[in-house]
């Protein structure tokens, strides 16, 4: 508290005493009843005790006031916050500020009552398979612990009692009231006659430096430390009255006497008794405002002096005892002078017994070090207490270096040396601990410890002086003596022990303590009583037999208790949450291991290595133990049925890994599978799970189908170019797979077959509907025009027509329509998506596999297993989802071809393949057709996937030379070539490689050089001379296949430019006479002339011409002499056969020379 907050705090009271003297002396009451009888005294009324209220309703009622029934109400006004009643309702103020309160005790409440049941850890329990969704039997079964009913009553968590020392009881029965003040006194008197001067200065703002006084101040905000000794040491000495609650008004009075009493006394004669006489012979009744707090104070002087000079045999001193007790006598049958003349008495006795000879030759030992031992040791503690902050429990107040040399001050009167001061605090700061679970005391305990065991032995007198201080003990019936050192430590480690036995409990909340904890008990050691009944203490060691199975017991105790606790919960928490009983048990059992594995074993596990594997090998028995008659008894599976499963196959799995990483740190201990028997999950759950993987397939089929069948191809977003359909398709399978795995149940391999089996029909499914809509591409291409040769009409002639196209059939002409490049890229995107998910559908069912793969729970032959397991599973994913991404790998290729010569061949085609160079070269030149091109390809970039957009512009630059070579080889009567007209066809084949390069933003030069090899071929033809054509035509019928079908086929980069159908068909469109004149002769083609050029392609292909036909009757011919002759030859020709290719090859000589002759 502030000082300014505490002098308003002493003004408002001492204005409520002033306001109840008026009252009451203000005529207004009629009688006031004291329990002596009626006064009109105000004298010995304690105006502070009275409720004002109480005083105002009998002002207001009669005007008679009872003072006990005033007092009575003021008590009980007290435990309730002030109340002010208005119109607006009831209010009320809080005693401190709740921001400066700092946060509520962290201990829990002790129970209301506690009943010490017997050991359930025999008891035989119904099992919890009886719940209602489960179809068992056997509901009898003997079990570890029971999963307690609902009208079970649940025995409430045994608060640690906070454990005392063995001292000698006190034969007056002072209370622990008595004992502050006594102590408090102590350390007035000690530093009076140690010339610490400590009189407060009244005009001076005392600083209070504790967080209760403070109101929590930080360090850095409080006002500088005074520079004088004086101030400080007043300062220091406010505190400790503060802390030890004693009220001002004593406080004063008790300073005033003291100080006159060190200047009469010398330092060699204080002592209790001294100090207690000074004090009685210099405080009278008057100084007291309440005559119960005088008796109360005199009392304790006297069974003060009675606890330590009794000892004496004079008989005169119980008889001047019992005179002070005796308040009518002391105070009002006794005169002055008898009063002092006791006193003297008394304090005679005391110096006698204070001068007697000591036992142990201790420096400053006297008489009362040993005799009055018991009582001097809980003085001492109450002054340790004092170190402890009166509002923060468990915190040391910030002063404690300052206010620890005064508490030394009275290890002279006290008898305190060193050593026992370190036990004591060690004990004090423990005893703390245990009451409000602060983790940094522990720490301090342990530091202090240290110094007790260190220290012992050092000095032999003290020694045989704290051996003399008995303390009694019991344990497990056993009772001995020790001294008060030994008595501290073995407090300390039976604490230890109690608390150890349930870590679960008294460390879950605060698992920092818990390494502390085990660190003082491998300090002091395990309690233990022999068959002699002596009290033993066994250092920790896991070599030391009993300290390994003491260790073991509380593994093995606390992991039963932490199971009883859940099993006690768990029916009130099913029907809340709605789950099976033995769901929650599971996860429960879970929880319990998960805080065993991180935060309790490796701590234990430096002196008891199997600590984990012992509370494993708990937990998987308890549960197995209420598991198996439920799957004994499951005859159907519902939800509840299958979450217990899949909680109990968790369980079961987690607690093997935890076992498993146990033993491989534990090398002494050699794992094997059969320490835990796996809970027999799988033989229930595997029927299970194939009736749902079947139910799912055609489920998933049908959504499959659905989706498709309203899949309009167009793409989602600009961002997701995909169509919807697969996306929902890939929603629906991934979550099967969810599901599949979702279980948590045991799975093989054929449970992973039958899901893949069920996504690799439903993916297959869609991909073959997408494909199916396809038209073969072959459909796209115009028909090839009738052969002709170049000649002009000299006369008007009736011109022949040429045949209409032929409309195609009605369902390709609906799958035409529907193959729109735009949807052709949503289609490919979809390919490209199917891909990509079907890569991270395969990697996320591995992961999963391999997180509920059966091989994880397999003993030491795991690794022999794993490359077979690990084959079996890359070769069921290759039958599987490697075939689907192969068919969309497929799928993109053909679709891909299939687009390039839509746009060419089907939505240019007449502009580009009938109006390229159609009549005149120069007046339909390629430049003006590539704006169309140019447009079709910006729409493609805009919509197909950037993976695949080279991949589709490829397609349509092939299709582009494609159709180029097509105009000059399938060009019709329209097309004929001269030698000007190859310039500007060289010219425009360079513009439409560099058309696609795109000055190297479009696709690789390589790329475009390979794909136009063909028809840089075609285009040099042209640019050679007749002669040399034919005389190429003429070589090339030498190599004619011997295949019957000789029709015109669309050539690509692979077919060669030398055949003799690519020749003459060269030859076809040349604006040359004597190619005219050879293909008259020769194979009697008509003129172009000869047909409408207006008119439309023929639909029908051209007739075969003279040359196709005899080189198909030669060729058979040629077959059927080498066969006839293969006897004489049988890899060479017959000579027949040789004679008849003669004469052919002779036929192209003859008809080369006749054309040589025209020329000349």
């Amino acid at each position: 508290m502030e000082p300014a907050a505490e002098a308003l705090l002493e003004r408002y009271r001492r204005d409520r005493r002033k306001l109840l003297e008026f009252l009451l002396s203000s005529g207004l009451i009629k009688e006031l009843r004291t329990p002596s009888g009626s006064t009109n005294s105000l004298s010995g009324v304690d105006l502070d005790s009275l409720s004002a209220d109480y005083v105002l309703q009998c002002l207001q009622s009669g005007g008679v006031i009872d003072v006990a029934e005033a007092s009575k109400k003021y008590t009980e006004e007290s435990a309730y916050p002030v109340m002010i009643d208005s119109r607006r309702g009831s209010s009320f103020y809080l005693v401190a500020d709740p921001d400066l309160a700092g946060s509520p005790p962290t201990r829990t409440p002790p129970p209301k009552s506690f009943r010490q049941t017997p050991d359930v850890s025999r008891a035989s329990c119904r099992s919890s398979a009886s719940h209602t969704d489960a179809t068992t039997s056997g509901n009898e079964c003997s079990s570890t612990f029971k999963i307690a009913e609902p009208d079970a009553p649940v025995s409430p968590s045994r608060v640690l009692d906070i454990p005392q020392l063995g001292l000698p009881s006190l034969r007056t029965g002072l209370s622990d009231d008595d004992l502050r003040e006594a102590a408090y006194e102590l350390l007035l008197a000690s530093m009076f006659l140690s010339g610490i001067e400590t009189h407060p200065v009244d005009d001076r703002k005392r600083e209070k430096s504790s967080k209760f006084l403070s109101g929590l101040k930080n360090k850095r905000d409080k006002m500088q430390t005074q520079s004088q000794s004086f101030s400080r040491h007043a300062t220091v000495m406010d505190i400790a009255r503060t802390q030890m609650q004693i009220s001002e008004t004593m406080d004063a009075c008790v300073r005033r006497n003291l100080r006159q009493l060190s200047v009469r006394m010398a330092r060699r004669e204080m002592d209790l008794p001294h100090i207690v006489l000074g004090l009685l012979n210099g405080i009278f009744k008057s100084d007291f405002t309440h005559e119960k707090s005088y008796r109360q104070w005199k009392n304790r002087q006297a069974n003060i002096l009675e606890e330590l000079l009794c000892t004496s045999k004079d008989p005169t001193i119980k008889s001047h005892i019992a005179k002070i007790k005796d308040t009518e006598e002391w105070d009002i049958v006794m005169s002055p002078s008898e009063r002092v003349a006791v006193l003297a008495s008394l304090r005679q006795v005391a110096l006698r017994l204070s001068s007697s000879a000591v036992q142990f030759g201790v420096q400053g030992e006297t008489f009362y070090w040993t005799a009055g031992y018991h009582l001097n040791i809980r003085i001492y503690q109450k002054l340790l207490l004092g170190l402890f902050d009166v509002l923060e429990e468990g915190q040391l107040i910030e002063e404690v270096d300052e206010l620890l040399p005064f508490i030394k001050s009275t290890w002279s009167t006290l008898g305190i040396t060193q050593r026992i001061h370190n036990a004591l605090y060690c004990w004090t700061l423990f005893q703390q601990f245990v009451s409000t679970g602060n983790a940094l005391l522990l720490e301090n305990v342990v530091v202090e410890l240290q110094k007790v065991i260190s220290a012992e032995g050092e000095n032999e007198l003290e020694l045989q002086y704290i051996n003399s201080l008995a303390c009694s003990r019991r344990h497990n019936g056993s009772k001995m003596k020790l001294n008060l050192v030994l008595d501290v430590v073995f407090s300390i480690s039976i604490c230890c022990d109690s608390k150890l036995k349930d870590y679960h409990l008294n460390f879950s909340q605060q698992p920092s303590s818990f390494r502390f904890m085990v660190n003082l008990l491998s300090m002091v050691g395990v309690p233990t009583c022999k068959d002699s009944g002596e009290l033993k203490l066994i250092k920790l060691s896991a070599s030391n037999d009993y300290a390994a199975r003491k260790l073991k017991s509380y593994v093995k105790g606390s992991t039963e208790a932490a199971c009883r606790r859940v099993a006690s919960k768990i029916y009130v928490e099913s029907k809340s949450e709605k789950r099976h009983p033995l769901a929650l048990l599971a996860d429960g059992l879970k929880s319990i291991a998960e805080k065993e594995s991180k935060v309790f074993s490796p701590v234990l596990s430096q002196w008891c290595p199997e600590a984990l594997m012992i509370s494993v090998s708990s937990l998987h028995q308890l549960f197995g133990e209420q598991l198996k008659p439920f799957l004994v008894g499951v005859s159907s599976i519902s939800e509840n049925i299958r979450s217990v499963l899949a909680a109990a196959n968790q369980l079961d799995y987690y607690l093997t890994q935890l076992y498993k990483s146990a033993s491989k740190a534990n090398t002494s201990i050699r794992f094997s599978i059969q320490d835990l028997e796996h809970y027999q999950i799988a033989e229930v759950s595997k029927p299970f799970i194939i009736d749902w993987v079947i139910s799912q397939h055609d489920h998933i089929l049908e959504w499959t189908g659905r989706a498709f069948d309203l899949e309009d191809w167009e793409p989602l977003s600009l961002q997701k170019r995909q169509a919807a359909s697969i996306v929902e398709v890939f929603r629906i399978i991934e979550e099967a797979v969810d599901q599949f795995f979702g279980f948590n149940l045991p799975l093989d391999i054929t449970h992973l077959q039958a899901l893949l089996s069920i996504i690799f029909h439903s993916l297959d499914s869609y991909l073959q509907k997408l494909l199916s809509q396809l038209v073969p591409k072959n459909h796209l291409y115009p028909p090839i025009p009738p052969l002709t040769r170049y000649a002009e009409s000299v006369m008007p002639v009736i011109k022949k027509k040429l045949s209409e196209c032929t409309l195609v059939d009605d369902n390709l002409g609906c799958n035409l329509n529907g193959l729109t490049t735009p949807k052709l890229c949503v289609r490919l995107n979809t390919l490209q998506y199917i891909q990509k998910q079907t890569g991270v559908l395969e990697d996320g069912i591995r992961k999963s596999w391999a997180a509920v793969s059966p091989s994880k729970s397999n003993d030491e032959e795991e690794p022999l297993e794993e490359n077979g397991s690990n084959e079996a599973l890359d070769a069921l994913f290759s039958t599987t989802l490697k075939i689907i991404c192969d068919t969309a790998t497929d799928g993109i290729k053909k679709i891909c071809e299939f687009s390039g010569a839509r746009v060419i061949f089907w939505d240019l085609r007449e502009r580009f393949l009938f109006g390229l160079y159609h009549g005149d070269v120069g007046s339909s030149r390629l430049e003006s057709f590539l704006p169309q091109i140019d447009n079709v390809l910006d729409e493609i970039c805009r919509l197909i996937d950037d993976k695949l957009r080279d991949s589709v512009v490829l397609s349509v630059c092939r299709a582009s030379l494609e159709g180029y070579v097509w105009v000059l080889l399938n060009g019709g009567p329209s097309r004929a070539f001269s030698d000007s007209d190859v310039v500007m066809m060289e010219e425009d084949f360079n513009i439409l490689k560099e058309f696609f390069i795109a000055s190297g933003d479009g696709l690789p030069r390589s790329v475009v050089e390979r794909e136009a090899k063909y028809a840089e071929q075609i285009v040099n033809l042209f640019s050679l001379q007749t002669e040399d054509v034919i005389q190429m035509l003429m070589n090339a019928s030498e190599h004619i296949s011997l295949r019957s079908d000789v029709h015109y086929k669309q050539p690509n980069h692979n077919h060669t430019s030398l055949d003799a159908q690519t020749l003459v068909r060269v030859l076809c469109h040349k604006k040359d006479r004597e190619a005219s004149k050879f293909l008259k002769r020769q194979y009697e083609l008509p003129m172009s002339s000869d047909y409408d050029e207006a008119s439309s392609s023929a639909q029908e292909p051209a007739t075969k011409s003279p040359l196709i036909t005899d080189i198909l009757k030669r060729s058979a011919s040629l077959r059927s002499a080498s066969m006839r002759w293969g006897e004489k030859a049988s890899l060479g020709w017959g000579d027949k056969g040789s004679s008849s290719f003669r004469s052919l090859k002779q036929r192209f000589h003859d008809a080369t020379s006749e054309i040589s002759y025209m020329r000349r």
